[in-house]
């Protein structure tokens, strides 16, 4: 049995969300968790994010992309979806990355969630100042 190899792979990180990308050259499928990314991502805000990388270099059909994210949210995921897919891009080719860097894909947004502090009641929330 032969496995195939002629995937590029990317892993893009966003708040507390991993996608692992893949990308072959093909005609333009998108899937996301075994789902089209239209009805993995309903909000076209997210599927516009997910494809951004794509419309950057021109290449919206001639590759399929093929996801598996977990954690986070959906606009956690969608981040962390373009950074997975900029990365295989520029892996497939390296003449992509100045196009995919001028657009702001190749950069990881490094906010996340602070943690809770002991003694309060969130990162930063203290409990109710009482002055009797």
């Amino acid at each position: 049995m032969a496995v195939a190899t002629d995937y590029t792979w990317g892993t893009g990180r966003r708040k507390s969300s991993v996608a692992r990308v893949r990308i072959r050259p093909g005609t333009g499928t998108f899937v996301v968790n075994k789902k089209p990314m239209k009805d993995y991502f309903p909000m076209v805000a997210h599927q516009q994010e997910c494809v951004w990388p794509l419309e950057s270099i021109e290449a919206a059909k001639r590759f399929d992309v093929f996801v598996n994210v977990q954690g986070g949210g959906p606009s956690g995921q969608a981040g962390a979806v373009r950074l997975g897919l900029a990365r295989a891009l520029v892996k497939f080719d390296e003449s992509n990355l100045p196009a995919l860097r001028a657009d702001g894909h190749t950069t990881r947004d490094p906010r996340m969630k602070e943690r809770k502090k002991y003694g309060l009641h969130g990162a930063r929330r203290a409990t109710q100042f009482s002055k009797r």
